[in-house]
């Protein structure tokens, strides 16, 4: 098994159809979904994000990092949520995303999240995190 992260992506006008579809619809869809992703045991994460205009950027282009806040300018794909699952295989996670309740226009990224044990074990900060996963339930 391995972790994927699908990257839910949309542009400003299909985050506005989204934003036209009634919210008790988009519970049913988002959350019919979700249950089927339970049941199935692939699902380990799933969030959606609040309005970009709320959002800040840090950007690191120069010596000082410079602080923005939204909405954003010139924006061709906002990051709008993120599920991860743990599947078999990256076929599996592709399957998972072709099933998405997606509105026209979205895009889905999907990015194999390594673990942990493909690091060096003997680094001592990977000692460090795997300790804090372990006291935590991580």
């Amino acid at each position: 098994m391995a972790k994927y992260m699908l990257i839910m992506r949309g542009t400003d006008e299909s985050v506005a159809k989204m934003m036209e579809t009634p919210f008790e619809q988009m519970l049913e869809t988002v959350g019919r979904f979700n249950e089927e992703m339970i049941r199935a045991g692939v699902l380990v994460a799933a969030e959606g994000l609040d309005d970009p205009a709320q959002g800040v950027v840090v950007e690191f282009s120069g010596e000082t990092p410079v602080v923005t806040d939204g909405p954003y300018g010139e924006t061709k794909e906002l990051f709008g949520g993120f599920y991860v699952i743990d599947v078999g295989s990256k076929e599996e996670a592709v399957e998972w995303a072709r099933r998405l309740p997606a509105i026209a226009g979205t895009k889905c990224e999907i990015r194999r999240v390594p673990s942990i044990d493909e690091f060096p074990q003997d680094n001592q900060w990977v000692i460090k995190e795997r300790a804090w996963r372990e006291r935590t339930g991580q």
